[in-house]
């Protein structure tokens, strides 16, 4: 009971160096000039509805879900299973919490027992000799207690460092779905306009050999035919190599792919988006957090520099017996204590600058940290930009789309009746068939961009049933607005 009882009442003492302060929260309470941003314009085309905000609601954990659709929920699933990215973050944590339980260790008494016989001939005895050693660095100024603390930082980081690849892995497989699905819109828009412009050219060549237009229209027709089925091949490209994408990020070879596949049709876009507050985003980004328990470990890796600037000392004891009669006797018993105190005297100022490094390291580390609180809340605030021009560009595509699509109508119907020239057709057909691809890429554009902004708000992984377990903070909520003073003065 004593053994135990000294380290905790050396736990309780204070330990030398800074004591960790998260930074505060930034002094915002919006993402973008504007106090509230308005509902997005609508469409009426597939994806085409009107998104709001939601200012200060809470992120699902499963955000992908809100699409509507079972097999992209299920590449979200296959993903998180199968991934060996998710896999590897998960083994590097288990490591992390290990180092950390290891160096607790040192906090207690290291006992160590040893024993020894021999049986000699001539006059018949047995010799014996059996000793129990205990020894006891006290860590009178917490450099033990700080250096552990600096392990369960890092134990800490390894744990959002599996959320945010958990985060990464699932946007990305969304995305990369999204985009499957708007290429393969693509293609069959294409094809559908090549197969139209067949059909034009065998009307243009009949009306050739009937002697009612020339053959530059026949040219041309046939050149805008071509340039139709040239821009095929790099979709088809695309589509493939996207595909060998996403079979990636779902743990499987390009060569196990089985075609499955989601439709932007089929999709359904979230009519209500959250919008954290930005307090709060900074409890909710993995990156940010990642970024906190380095600055914790550094803060805690000064005070194990500051530590091991003072005196250290160590108790030790040993207890044994030894000798030719019975074990244990009293004439056989002998037992020892002692206690030491080290101090470097002279050591070329190593200790020092070494703790000098470590203080420069914190600041190098709240520097980074200040700069992730920036990047996170720039890209918040783009997802949300992209949200609502998203909305405005898919409404003018579909309205351009029309205006082509009419143009075109127009222009066959004036040149059968001799009204306009046949460059006038092959103009609007190619006119048709770009408006009618960026409508495509306007419509996937806000499925991809809300995707986004789930991801820009740290994806609701702290409402998750598996939560990765110990992955909560130990310290308060709230931080930035500037370096803390109180954990930098204790440094120096």
């Amino acid at each position: 009971m004593a053994g135990v009882a000294v380290p905790a009442i050396l736990l309780a003492s204070c330990a030398v160096g800074p004591n960790f302060v998260a930074p505060d929260a930034p002094a915002a309470s919006r993402y973008t000039r504007e106090p509230q941003l308005g509902s997005t314009e609508s469409t009426r085309t597939p994806g085409g509805n009107s998104q709001s905000f939601s200012p200060g609601s809470d992120v699902s954990g499963v955000w992908w879900t809100l699409f509507r659709s079972r097999k992209l929920t299920g590449f979200v699933d296959e993903a998180v299973r199968n991934h060996p990215d998710v896999q590897s973050a998960e083994f590097a944590l288990r490591a992390a919490r290990e180092n950390a339980l290891a160096e607790q260790g040192a906090l207690f008494p290291q006992v160590s027992g040893s024993g020894s016989a021999a049986r000699e001939q001539g006059p018949l005895y047995k010799l014996f000799n059996t000793s129990v050693s205990v020894s006891y660095a006290l860590d009178i100024w917490g450099g033990t207690r700080r250096q552990v603390e600096a392990l369960e930082a890092q134990a800490d980081y390894q744990a959002f460092k599996l959320e945010a690849t958990y985060l990464a892995l699932t946007a990305n497989v969304i995305t990369a779905a999204i985009t499957d699905a708007s290429l393969r819109d693509q293609i069959s828009a294409t094809e559908d306009i090549v197969k139209a412009e067949t059909d034009q050219l065998a009307r243009i060549q009949h009306q050739f050999e009937i002697g009612a237009v020339s053959k530059s229209d026949v040219l041309a027709q046939e050149s805008t035919l071509a340039q139709a089925k040239a821009t095929l091949p790099p979709l088809q490209k695309q589509l493939a190599q996207q595909r060998n994408q996403l079979m990636a990020y779902l743990g499987r070879l390009p060569s196990e792919d089985r075609g499955e596949h989601v439709a932007l049709a089929e999709l359904r876009l979230p009519g209500r988006l959250p919008v954290s507050l930005p307090s709060t985003l900074v409890r909710q980004r993995p990156d940010i957090r990642q970024a906190e328990a380095t600055l914790h470990q550094a803060t805690a890796t000064v005070g194990v520099g500051v530590a091991n600037l003072l005196p250290q000392v160590t108790l030790s004891g040993s207890y044994g017996a030894s000798g030719t009669g019975k074990l244990f006797s009293p004439g056989t018993i002998a037992w020892d204590a002692t206690s030491t105190i080290t101090q470097k005297l002279i050591d070329g100022g190593t200790l020092y600058h070494t703790k000098e490094a470590d203080v420069a390291l914190f600041e190098q580390n709240m520097a980074a940290y200040k700069s992730t609180v920036l990047s996170a809340f720039q890209n918040v605030a783009d997802s949300l930009r992209a949200i609502q021009y998203d909305a405005a560009t898919l409404k003018a595509q579909a309205e351009a789309e029309k205006a082509a699509s009419d143009s075109l109508s127009m222009s066959i119907e004036q040149f059968k009746t001799g009204a306009v020239p046949y460059a006038n057709v092959i103009t609007a057909q190619q006119s048709y068939l770009n408006a009618r691809i960026a409508r495509i890429k306007a419509q996937a554009a806000r499925f991809s961009d809300t995707a986004a902004l789930f991801q820009a708000l740290g994806g609701g992984w702290w409402n998750r049933a598996d939560l990765t377990a110990d992955a909560s903070p130990r310290v308060n909520p709230g931080y930035f607005a500037g370096p803390n003073r109180s954990t930098q003065e204790a440094a120096r």
